[in-house]
């Protein structure tokens, strides 16, 4: 089963434009164990919110606001795809996470196809889509 692992920023690590040197390293060291235990399906890091924009929908019309987002405990700033055989191991490696500029670290289990009622993976199932996430996968 796949788990995103969402990694929440204190502010010192949003404001930065790089982190330091040293924290990176730690944290290749637990990306490596992650990598060597087989669970690591992929990893990225996030500019600051600064940089990015948020879409709202009120009334059903978009409305975009430009960051940076005054919430720091809503800023996502990096993300790990674990494949894991359960909650529980998933979150013995949310655990052993570095703590170096982290708030908190989020687990949400992803669906996969078959979660879903047979109708729903019928829906689902569009060629196009398939196709264009295989292709840039490789």
């Amino acid at each position: 089963m796949r788990f995103l692992m969402i990694m929440y920023p204190d502010r010192v690590a949003e404001s930065m434009v790089a982190p330091p040197a040293d924290a990176v390293a730690e944290m290749m060291k637990y990306n490596e164990e992650l990598a060597k235990a087989g669970v690591l399906v992929s990893l990225e890091g996030l500019h600051p919110s600064s940089k990015g924009a948020r879409v709202y929908f009120p009334g059903g019309k978009p409305k975009v606001k430009d960051g940076p987002f005054t919430e720091a405990k809503e800023i996502i700033g990096g993300f790990w795809m674990l494949d894991v055989k359960s909650k529980e191991e998933a979150v013995e490696w949310a655990k052993r996470v570095p703590v170096t500029n982290t708030d908190f670290v989020e687990l949400r289990q992803v669906f996969e196809m078959e979660d879903f009622p047979e109708d729903v993976q019928r829906a689902a199932d569009n060629a196009t889509v398939k196709a264009a996430v295989e292709a840039r996968a490789r």
